[in-house]
């Protein structure tokens, strides 16, 4: 079968010669020549659409007992860039991996190692880093579940929803013991100059300069505010309670607020990642683009997306470069913060640039880091140690002090979604297989009095609780001005986790759902606290991205699907603000983890969706009487497929 392969100008000699000879031993040794009446196609229709083969229908020279091996290596080519599920079956049931592909109509090798089909590793300390794992031409979540891989019997493919009967097409399936590498394997360039990918067309591709111009032209008209009575703080104009100077939550008339600084009650709309900067990795990947943006667009700092400029490059930034001249920075600044207040978002959410901190324009808040998640056991540090209650105390000073008087601070949340929340016996392992630490011998004086599966449970939520107690003193001790946010759990969630909401100022959960009702009244009635949902989102397949973790058909049902959520959480008397994730679309390519959804307020040219954002601005128009009862919520779900 023929082979197209093309590399870059930019490319180094060895690089090229390298990448070749990998690719020709490949072709030799996998068998990967086979005509196309050996390929595999199917079409996903239906509400779950689900094809399923033997291993010798596969391939004939497949064993059934899996164990001795790798890697599972296959080609394969999709339509579609939506997620689908990788199922192993055997007689006591399926193992499983989530493949979403980087964009649509190219074939490529995908090296999966087998044993994210058997377990989880004890990588991550949130749970993006401890469930996605990249490879160059897609990412995986390690979701399970899992199993022992020696009585193989086939091989099947899955997909929830699928959007425009997506194909999938597999030419190849073998084991190997060495990882031959994931890689696409034609039509090289895959990303064009303004980070679009190449082998798709949509109705809103851009093809040249002079295109995005005329587009970048036509959002000036749409930018106007004053559509919300907010005032300078965001809150509402007409409503008035006990004004403190800072933000502060009181139960009105049965319902929560915020409270502004000046004493309007506030509902908080906010976006996460409010950046200028959305890095994927370009190292070892420089075939995939068809030119790279100047490295020094990458800002260095806790602004920047991740990773070195020599190893990662931000498509998003060159055309803000593009768009807004030498002085870009501070004309996205300015640019930002005018769509913010014509869309009616009064909140810059976690993880944005750090210059909206200090400008005094619009309300904020901050992910306090220093607790040690990243150096711990699955997020949770070693809370037992002196050194670690030194550091923890170091950190609220470094980073509160310098904030305690700033009105325009919403206030802190102390982390993010942990991941050992059901792998409780991972963390115990963990700790007792690790060195002797001051948590190993407390656990192991816990132990001694009693070693079972539930007093194991109970050390880690001993310990967690701990965690917390001694971060919000320290927090307290060096601003005792502003709300304590809480630690924006995430995933399913237990009641034992959810009940620690008690230690905050609000309760703090990321839903990623059609709607968080059921949720939010648990997280109130098992904490008594009032809630602000951190985390959300929709998306929807296509233009080579993902769909995110809720998927929609299409971009004006992304907007309908955010009035339902947001409006039925505005309903509810114990939820004060939901922010959404995040402010644009990640890289086709992915981020740092692998990640490449169409989540954003904006795409990579930075041009708004503007049928999204249509259904963004009615809501928060109508959010006032909602959360105080006045209105109904909307009741109209997205359509999915």
């Amino acid at each position: 079968m023929k082979r197209n392969v093309r590399f870059t100008t930019d490319m180094g000699e060895a690089a090229r010669l390298a990448s070749l000879v990998v690719s020709l031993l490949w072709l030799l040794t996998s068998g990967a020549l086979a005509s196309d009446t050996d390929t595999k196609q199917v079409t996903f229709e239906g509400a779950k659409s689900e094809h399923k083969w033997t291993l010798k229908d596969l391939n004939p020279e497949l064993p059934s007992d899996w164990s001795t091996y790798n890697y599972l290596v296959m080609e394969f080519k999709v339509s579609s860039p939506q997620r689908f599920f990788l199922w192993l079956y055997n007689d006591d049931g399926g193992r499983r991996l989530v493949i979403q592909p980087f964009g649509q109509n190219v074939w490529m090798r995908a090296s999966m190692p087998l044993a994210y089909f058997k377990g989880r590793d004890s990588k991550g300390f949130d749970l993006a880093s401890a469930n996605n794992r990249p490879q160059n031409p897609f990412f995986m979540n390690i979701w399970g579940p899992f199993g022992k891989l020696n009585a193989i019997e086939a091989l099947g493919v899955i997909m929830e929803e699928p959007v425009g009967k997506p194909t999938l097409e597999i030419r190849s399936v073998k084991l190997a013991k060495d990882d031959p590498g994931s890689e696409f394997l034609e039509k090289l360039p895959v990303i064009d100059e303004f980070g679009q990918w190449i082998a798709a067309e949509w109705p809103n591709k851009i093809k040249d300069l002079e295109q995005l111009k005329k587009n970048w032209g036509e959002e000036e008209k749409k930018l106007y505010s004053g559509e919300f009575n907010y005032c300078s703080y965001g809150g509402y104009m007409d409503k008035k309670a006990k004004a403190t100077g800072f933000f502060r939550v009181e139960q009105i008339d049965g319902k929560w607020w915020f409270v502004d600084p000046d004493g309007h009650l506030f509902f908080s709309t906010g976006v996460n990642c409010v950046r200028s900067a959305s890095a994927t990795q370009t190292e070892g990947r420089e075939s995939y683009f068809a030119a790279l943006p100047p490295a020094d667009l990458m800002p260095r700092g806790p602004s920047a997306a991740s990773g070195p400029r020599s190893r990662s490059a931000s498509f998003y930034s060159w055309n803000l470069l593009r768009r807004l001249g030498p002085e870009w920075q501070q004309k996205w600044v300015d640019l930002t913060l005018r769509r913010m207040d014509a869309w009616g978002l009064n909140t810059i959410g976690n993880w944005s640039d750090q210059r909206f901190y200090t400008l005094q324009k619009k309300p904020y808040v901050v992910t306090l880091r220093g607790w040690g998640m990243e150096t711990g056991y699955l997020g949770m540090p070693d809370v037992y140690s002196d050194e670690w209650a030194k550091s923890v105390d170091q950190s609220a000073a470094r980073q509160c002090v310098a904030r305690k008087d700033d009105p325009y601070l919403l206030g802190y949340f102390v982390g993010n979604e942990p991941p050992w929340p059901g792998r409780e016996k991972d963390l115990v392992d963990m700790v007792l297989a690790g060195s002797e630490t001051p948590m190993q011998r407390e656990l192991k004086a816990f132990l001694e009095q009693g070693d079972t599966p539930q007093r194991r449970k109970e050390f880690v939520y001993n310990a967690f609780e701990k965690y917390l107690n001694t971060i919000n003193a320290a927090i307290r001790k060096y601003d005792p001005n502003h709300l304590n946010l809480g630690i924006r759990f995430g995933g399913h969630v237990s009641d034992e986790i959810l009940r620690m909401g008690r230690l905050f100022d609000v309760n703090s959960i990321n839903i990623y759902d059609y709607a968080p009702t059921v949720e939010v009244e648990r997280a109130y009635k098992l904490a008594g606290r009032p809630v602000i949902i951190g985390e959300f989102h929709n998306g929807a397949p296509g233009d080579g991205l993902g769909a995110g973790l809720v998927q929609v058909r299409d971009q004006t049902e992304r907007g309908v699907a955010y009035s339902y959520y947001v409006e039925q959480s505005a309903a509810l008397p114990a939820l004060i603000g939901v922010h959404w994730f995040q402010w644009l679309d990640e890289p086709v390519t992915g981020r740092r983890d692998g990640e490449n959804y169409n989540i954003g307020f904006l795409d990579v040219t930075d041009r708004p969706y503007w049928d999204f954002i249509e259904g963004v601005k009615a809501t928060h128009k109508r959010l006032l009487n909602v959360h105080s009862g006045k209105e109904p919520p909307a009741s109209q779900k997205a359509k999915v497929q």
